[in-house]
């Protein structure tokens, strides 16, 4: 802490969080003369990751593979899926509880040209 110029006080904080998720914290401070509670939320988003899935099925074949999502976070997830393309096919809305790693199932269907 240091008292600047404006009766202000400084006081660095350093947050180092090892997984995506919404962090609660108090600070109290407390003088001779004044108690003061500052509180802070820093929600934590994970890196964007890219990713590839390679359907491989005989011709005209349906195959689904499974993705699965897992949830480290300290809330329970909602996931609405908007799928682009033709063929593929899954789920709008998938659920994740906290702790939990549930799959996805994505779906390609080929469709015969006539």
């Amino acid at each position: 802490f240091f008292l600047g110029g404006s009766n202000t006080v400084e006081l660095p904080i350093k947050f180092t969080p090892r997984y995506a998720g919404c962090y609660h914290c108090q600070i109290h401070l407390k003088s001779s003369s004044d108690i003061r509670v500052y509180e802070i939320e820093c929600v934590v988003n994970a890196d964007q990751a890219d990713a590839q899935l390679e359907f491989v099925t005989p011709v005209y074949q349906t195959v689904t593979q499974e993705i699965p999502i897992s949830n480290m976070s300290s809330k329970d997830w909602r996931f609405e899926a908007y799928l682009e393309g033709q063929c593929f096919y899954g789920p709008p809305v998938i659920n994740v509880p906290v702790g939990k790693t549930v799959p996805y199932p994505l779906t390609f269907k080929p469709v015969a040209e006539r």
